[in-house]
């Protein structure tokens, strides 16, 4: 035990951490993790109850959207499958949780530094949660991806097991550095194209090298247009980009400002010296489409450009089922909002984050992050990987979401609970690959929902 000046300062070692989470295993095997135990819910039911914050006009874009494959149909059902994981077996471990970690949600962005970072990407859902929402949700994601893309069902075992062994060993790994060791780690372009194979760099090199250029000069260059005053505004493109009702500008600047309150002083006094130029409603991703969501062009006195986003927060699907126990990290500040929850998350499980993270509630009492829109943001097209390469990506996120877990205080439990073997790797597996077969069922019924 570690005590510190007082007697009520006392934690733990990772020795005895880690032998909490054997003693864990002991209670919880992995044979009661392999089990997907069908729920009863009404999965189209479930799905349209979010639509009450939804744009009305949006929502059959979302729709649309969520028809076009099993995958892209679970990237909008984050709410069903936390709700569908509530009734499984699990340790009883929490961390902070990103909430919807599909594959989709890993990717590339800049760091303050300018460097190129791999990680986590989206946090709407995050949270404090069961780890091991996380992972099942990335395995079940590599599976139905791999499938989409037309890779075998052998290939597509092989990559979920890499996956997850990448997590065990990767939370091994950072579980046996100092704390400000892993803290300070960070998963950047040169580590990450190390981690592929010779044949392989070339094409993950052009997706770095695409990354770098989608910037706000990218983003001026081609959304928007010079208006009569010489203002830069954005290209009208409904039902994707529609400009404002004039009435609503003002709301937005006084909602700017308040972000401003949130911000780092070196980023406000640089948003200090640009003039707001145009506002316009996005419609972006999957699960966020419909949800209100704004892109701001901002001018400085040289005439550059900065192209900010703002996103609506909604409560988190994890918060609204996980039970907490004495392994939840206090991080949630309800008083703040949602949009303090998205940010304040984000900078938890990301390595480096954007130093324009902000947010802002409205007087209507609908919560709101910023953060920069498409600065170096780079997403993988999966149908453009082979298999080798797509095993090697998929990876690197179990790694990306590993090192995100271990910034939590019990994360020697899981590492406990995991052992050495790959046991769990394949429990995780065999779960994951049942769920699988539910997602397809859940698709077929939304499918015909819409006809």
């Amino acid at each position: 035990m570690i005590v510190g000046l007082t007697k009520n300062q006392q934690i733990p070692t990772s020795k005895m951490n880690r032998n909490s989470g054997r003693e864990v295993r002991a209670k919880i095997p992995f044979s009661k993790q392999a089990v997907f135990h069908a729920v009863d819910r009404d999965p189209v039911a479930m799905i349209e109850s979010q639509n009450h914050f939804r744009i009305p006009e949006l929502i059959p874009v979302r729709r649309k959207k969520m028809a076009a494959s099993p995958f892209s149909f679970f990237r909008g059902t984050a709410l069903l499958m936390a709700h569908d994981l509530s009734y499984q077996a699990q340790s009883g471990i929490h961390v902070i949780s990103c909430g919807d970690a599909h594959i989709g949600n890993f990717g590339f962005y800049a760091s303050p530094e300018r460097r190129l970072i791999f990680d986590l990407n989206d946090f709407d859902e995050a949270a404090p949660g069961p780890w091991e929402w996380d992972l099942k949700r990335l395995i079940t994601s590599i599976i139905l991806s791999a499938h989409d893309v037309g890779f075998d069902d052998k290939k597509i075992k092989l990559a979920a097991l890499h996956a997850a062994s990448f997590y065990r060993k990767g939370l091994d790994l950072l579980s046996n550095m100092t704390s400000l060791e892993r803290y300070f780690i960070i998963g950047d372009e040169e580590l990450f194209l190390k981690s592929f194979s010779n044949t392989s760099q070339e094409e993950v090199e052009k997706i770095i090298h695409k990354a770098k250029t989608h910037t706000s000069k990218q983003v001026i260059s081609k959304m928007t247009e010079t208006d009569q005053f010489g203002r830069r505004i954005f290209i009208e493109n409904p039902p994707i980009t529609t400009h404002l009702n004039p009435k609503l500008i003002d709301a937005v600047e006084l909602s700017f400002r308040q972000y401003l309150d949130t911000v780092r002083p070196d980023i406000k006094l640089l948003l200090s010296q640009h003039v707001l130029t145009d506002v316009a409603r996005r419609v972006v991703g999957v699960g966020s489409i419909g949800t209100q969501c704004y892109l701001l062009v901002l001018t400085c006195e040289d005439k550059s450009h900065l192209v900010l986003q703002i996103k609506q927060a909604n409560q988190s699907v994890i918060a609204a089922y996980n039970q907490k126990n004495f392994t939840t990290p206090d991080t949630m500040t309800h008083s703040l909002g949602n949009g303090y929850r998205v940010v304040s998350h984000q900078q938890i499980l990301q390595a480096t984050s954007d130093p324009f993270l902000g947010y802002f509630s409205t007087a209507e009492g609908l919560d709101f992050y910023v953060r920069q829109f498409r600065d170096m943001k780079g997403s993988v097209d999966l149908a453009e990987l082979d298999f080798e390469t797509f095993k090697q990506y998929v990876a690197n996120c179990g790694l990306s979401l590993a090192r995100a877990h271990v910034q939590s205080p019990y994360s020697n439990w899981i590492n406990g609970y995991l052992g050495d073997s790959d046991g769990f790797d394949h429990a995780v597996y065999d779960w994951c690959q049942s769920y699988s077969q539910q997602v397809y069922q859940d698709y077929d019924l939304f499918k015909k929902s819409l006809l």
